[in-house]
């Protein structure tokens, strides 16, 4: 997938072509008649959409970072950081914030990149039914993702399933409910997973177990358990078919030089820019790293990213996965040094652990602080789907055993260790019986930790409305201006509302 990166301009100039003023007109304005004239066409499209997710515009950063701040494992390092970041992070967001806005933006040039492929399949001819559905299918698969993206933050969006002709086209668009958002996200990955394959050439590409994977994730979300269950059982019942496998050590996931080749990934986002150019580069290194720290040779961090206190103190020592996600001491002037001395060689560091998965094994980078790097995120992976497996069967039959056995599963990994001989007795094997309540508070607990810092923790507070209860006094970020009326949305873009009328009211309390 090495041709992701260098496609984004092209898919930049495809998907801008014709607008006369970029600040009047929404991003995706094109007119693709004949554009498409084999299924490697449509494919070019797509790969173009994966490339603008691979950016610093979008999963590089601007969409990544709110999402990590938002959750209650993480707050602000340096506080001579943006204030946009302070804002996000403190449940202080306005309609302009920088962090809110560009993705936004980004993540609607994906779904016109798909919409573009979608009905460019529809006018292909000589080619048969299934050469033509099985690329087509991963352009709904992203279009789905893209969309599940943005409900979860924005709530009622502006649902657009077709290439959008013109200013006056535009200017007609509103917001879709909820409900129907979902509907359609639904029906996107059914179609994806009735015709992609098993197993891709790379995890790059979505494959049927992707497709599964993320509506077993929507059913979870939408409290529909039975289905949620169904689609995360047809997972586990087939993960030979689809080569899932749980990695051995839970280390091995967050080695760069390691996460294009392992069988835990349902779906890779593969970061591979070596230019200095924000195309293609992810932040996430140094954004989470120790300022002046010498380990790894790449320049330290940024020390924006950095988990509370409360985080390593309430994270049981004896988790091994503990010790994979957080740095507990830097390199400084040759010398190891404990996290409490951080801020004694730079200032803008603080006196906590920080995170360890994107800095420990950086891998091939070719600019400051990690970033432009060769690192494939999982952005859903194996163990997180026998998490929702469990999560789903407890409520539909609390007690099971089945439902404990997934989760199991999950705590084997981190009881051993890297897979040496001598193992932990921690964290132990959970029994069948336990009461609903008890089941459903101890798999949230093992998503927090297991999931750890991999953008998953505020879609988990936000769908189980604990915001009240996580960011209160005894929460591991209190965060006394956090609404419930208002902070499970982000607001929406105060210069798309300025654009398009048609998308008012404004989420409320913004």
């Amino acid at each position: 997938m090495k041709n992701y990166i260098s496609l984004f301009a092209l898919l930049t100039l495809f998907l801008l072509v014709g607008c006369s003023d970029l600040e009047e007109e929404p991003v995706g304005i094109l007119s693709p008649d004949g554009l498409f004239q084999t299924p490697e066409d449509l494919q070019l499209a797509i790969n173009g959409a994966i490339g603008v997710m691979a950016s610093e515009t979008h999963w590089g950063r601007k969409a990544s970072l709110p999402i990590m701040l938002r959750g209650d494992m993480v707050s602000i390092g340096d506080q001579g950081t943006p204030q946009r970041r302070k804002d996000v992070d403190a449940f202080q967001m306005a309609d302009d914030n920088g962090m809110i806005t560009v993705f936004w933006g980004t993540t609607y040039q994906i779904i016109a990149a798909c919409n573009e492929a979608i009905v460019g399949a529809e006018g292909l001819s000589g080619f048969s039914e299934e050469r033509v559905n099985t690329v087509k299918a991963q352009a709904h698969f992203l279009r789905a993702w893209a969309y599940y993206l943005l409900v979860r933050l924005y709530g009622e969006i502006p649902y657009i399933d077709r290439p959008v002709s013109g200013s006056d086209g535009s200017a007609s668009i509103e917001k879709s409910s909820v409900d129907e958002i979902y509907e359609n996200i639904i029906a996107d990955l059914q179609f994806a997973k009735t015709w992609l394959p098993n197993v891709q050439s790379t995890r790059a590409l979505p494959s049927k177990a992707s497709a599964s994977g993320y509506l077993a994730s929507v059913y979870l979300t939408r409290n529909n358990y039975q289905e949620a269950y169904n689609e995360a059982k047809s997972i586990i019942d087939n993960e030979g078919t689809y080569q899932l496998n749980l990695e051995q050590d839970y280390q091995n996931l967050f080695v760069a030089d390691l996460t294009g080749n392992l069988q835990e990934p349902l779906w890779n986002l593969d970061f591979n820019s070596f230019t200095n150019f924000n195309n293609g580069n992810d932040f996430h290194a140094a954004l989470t790293g120790i300022r002046a720290n010498e380990r790894g040779n790449i320049g330290g961090g940024w020390s924006v990213a950095v988990p509370t206190i409360n985080v390593y103190n309430r994270w049981d020592g004896r988790d091994y996965r503990k010790a994979v996600s957080l740095d507990t001491t830097g390199v400084f002037n040759g010398v190891e040094e404990p996290f409490i001395r951080f801020p004694d060689f730079d200032s803008r560091n603080i006196a906590s652990a920080y995170v360890a998965k994107y800095t420990r094994f950086p891998g091939e980078t070719a600019s400051g602080n990690g970033r432009a790097s060769a690192r494939n995120y999982a952005m859903m992976r194996y163990a997180e789907v026998l998490l929702i497996a469990a999560e789903a069967l407890n409520e539909i039959s609390p007690g099971s055993g089945e439902a404990a056995s997934y989760v199991n599963r999950v705590r084997q990994r981190a009881r051993n260790g890297n897979g040496a001989d001598i193992t932990s007795p921690f964290p132990e094997d959970i029994a069948a019986g336990m009461s609903q309540d008890e089941f459903r508070d101890m798999v949230l607990e093992e998503r927090k930790w297991e999931l750890s810092f991999e953008f998953k923790r505020w879609f988990d507070i936000k769908r189980r409305q604990l915001g009240p209860e996580v960011f209160g006094s005894m929460g591991l970020e209190p965060q006394p201006n956090f609404d419930p009326d208002r902070d499970y949305l982000f607001p929406l873009p105060g210069d798309e509302l300025q654009r398009n009328p048609n998308l008012l009211p404004q989420n409320s309390g913004y």
